[in-house]
């Protein structure tokens, strides 16, 4: 058994990233970048308007200042207009400054007497005016190479004409679930069966994280039928399997791994919960082994599967999100393993939700965050402690 910090550092060591594709802006969203992107424009492009109004020289603009309107500048083309002290032109929002204008004053600031306004407030020069670049310097970097792409990062590469981007390939993943007692949602249980879930947070989990699920099956505790779903799986950049890698007599993923070739790093892991956990690799397969019980799965799957899967897309933030938060109650571990707490964040306050069994479904499913204790660790309720997020 190895320690969390090993697992991690050994299954990153062994993952590479796919090679890059070109994608539309349009498909791009969530994706990683596969370079650097930088500003050919600056914003704004030129010096506008940020309000309708009148562009006057400031220093001829006193209260009760009569002016004379000698044009209109809409947003849009330049109309190169030009601007003389005691003179106005009528402006209108990201609208260009008219040469020898050196403030806007507002249309609610004005009141309007046909061919003229009269100003009823005192006026700043640089009042309601966005200087070229304010935003956004030519030649800055607006895309670092590993970022994930979001909204507000597509309209800032739209902005500077930018139609088609560079991003990490698209990862395929298969999932199976093992185990003779479990049954298919909607099917009916016998004495002693229970609905097969794992599947299910499973495919959720890589599907938030941007994998594709091109696979999702489940095998009884028979080793050809094993092997069968095994070789199916293989197919795919990441196979998971759910259950089956504990040390019983029906734990028969191990062995049918070894027969078909796959290399094992990893066999369990001091976490809780979490400690019958499986990696190996088989061509450019990832094979990851997650325990059977939900918790353990998800627990796993956050700390070992999310990061590799990242890493694969090409990202280089592969942790998930912490956000500080106050412990509303004390907490202990006095177990042998490094503990994940399932619990609530909520107001800025980290509370333990349901019980911290690896099978107690119903905490997770009201839980948003975890918060680590290490071996032994000691925390008082008040104190503040990092909390990972999910949600």
């Amino acid at each position: 058994m190895i320690s969390e910090e090993e697992a991690r550092k050994k299954i990153l060591e062994t993952i590479r990233p796919l090679s890059s594709r070109r994608w539309s802006l349009s498909e791009a969203l969530g994706s990683f970048a596969a370079e650097d992107y930088f500003a050919g424009l600056p914003l704004p492009a030129f010096d506008n308007s940020a309000m309708d109004g009148y562009a006057v020289v400031a220093s001829f603009c006193k209260k009760g200042q009569r002016l004379q309107v000698t044009g209109e500048q809409p947003a849009g083309r330049d109309k190169q207009l030009r601007i003389a002290p005691g003179e106005a032109i009528r402006i209108f929002t990201g609208a260009p400054i008219p040469a020898g204008a050196d403030a806007i004053v507002m249309q609610e600031d004005v009141t309007r007497d046909g061919d003229a306004i009269v100003i009823n407030t005192d006026v700043k020069a640089g009042e309601f005016i966005r200087e070229r670049g304010c935003d956004l310097a030519e030649g800055q970097r607006i895309l670092a190479k590993g970022e994930r792409l979001r909204a507000g990062t597509i309209a800032l590469l739209a902005s500077q004409g930018i139609a088609d981007v560079a991003v990490g390939a698209e990862v395929n993943a298969a999932i199976i679930s093992t185990g003779d007692e479990l049954v298919k949602p909607g099917e009916k249980l016998d004495q002693g069966q229970i609905y097969e879930s794992n599947s299910a947070l499973l495919r959720a989990l890589l599907q938030r994280c941007g994998a594709a699920v091109n696979l999702v099956e489940h095998c009884r505790d028979e080793r050809a039928s094993l092997i069968e779903g095994i070789k199916r799986g293989m197919r795919n950049h990441v196979l998971i399997i759910s259950g089956g890698v504990s040390v019983g007599e029906h734990d028969l993923v191990k062995d049918a791994l070894r027969e078909l070739g796959v290399q094992i790093d990893i066999w369990r892991v001091a976490i809780k919960p979490g400690k019958p956990f499986l990696f190996g690799n088989i061509g450019e397969c990832a094979v990851f082994g997650l325990p059977g019980n939900p918790v353990s799965a998800f627990v796993t799957s956050l700390q070992f599967v999310r990061p590799a899967i990242l890493k694969m897309m090409g990202a280089t933030n592969l942790d998930l999100p912490q956000l500080p938060a106050k412990l509303a109650v004390d907490l202990t571990n006095e177990g042998d393993r490094a503990h994940y707490i399932r619990g609530k964040l909520e107001h800025g306050k980290f509370s333990p939700v349901g019980r911290q069994e690896s099978h107690a479904l119903f905490g997770l499913s009201q839980s948003n965050a975890l918060l680590r204790l290490d071996l032994g660790q000691s925390l008082k309720a008040d104190q503040i402690v990092d909390v990972q997020i999910w949600e």
